[in-house]
């Protein structure tokens, strides 16, 4: 149905579509029952309002990766944010960095949290890390980390940033957090401070 549609419908017809479409989007980012999100989890990460970790990317050129199947059941639970090989990668929120790390799946990463050490954001498959940066070195929204690349299992032609939020539990398994969709939390385009 399209949105003329909608508005040229009777009043019963207009109010019950409408109020579906709103259902539907404030699901979107409810948290499931059993995963550990709370709504104070969802409030606090709309309000910080995070940027595209990704130089001259707006929020609507983000895709929607999520729940997309990789190697045939696993689900991805992060976004692929494409972009040219060196393009900057950037904080997507104030905190600091974590860890640097390299995998067989990520390659060169980067795990940042919060200013509350609530959320970690996991960057990978970076070219490389910016010169200096290192563990435990406080971050600003915006603030260089490092550059698109392909490391770790991304195809060699298409370079992009892995990007992922999780909820850390209450271990220090910082690399285990429950994950949460980031697309309806990036409200600013990337812009490299």
């Amino acid at each position: 149905m399209r949105l003329t549609d909608i508005l040229s419908a009777p009043r019963s017809v207009r109010v019950a579509t409408l109020s579906g479409v709103w259902l539907l989007a404030a699901c979107a980012s409810m948290p499931r029952a059993g995963s550990g999100i709370t709504f104070g989890d969802v409030e606090y990460l709309r309000d910080r309002k995070l940027m595209v970790p990704v130089d001259g990317v707006s929020p609507d050129r983000v895709p929607d990766t999520f729940y997309a199947k990789r190697d045939g059941s696993r689900i991805h639970r992060a976004t692929d944010i494409m972009a040219a090989r060196g393009t900057p990668v950037i904080a997507a929120d104030d905190g600091r960095v974590l860890k640097l790390r390299s995998n067989e799946n990520g390659g060169i990463t980067i795990y940042a949290v919060d200013p509350k050490g609530r959320f970690v954001y996991y960057y990978a498959h970076l070219d490389h890390y910016r010169d200096g940066l290192r563990e435990g070195e406080p971050v600003e929204k915006g603030e260089l980390l490092g550059y698109v690349g392909t490391t770790g299992n991304a195809p060699a032609n298409a370079p992009h940033l892995h990007f992922q939020i999780m909820r850390l539990r209450a271990t220090d398994r910082w690399w285990d957090g429950v994950p949460i969709d980031p697309l309806p939390y990036l409200a600013k385009a990337g812009h490299r401070r």
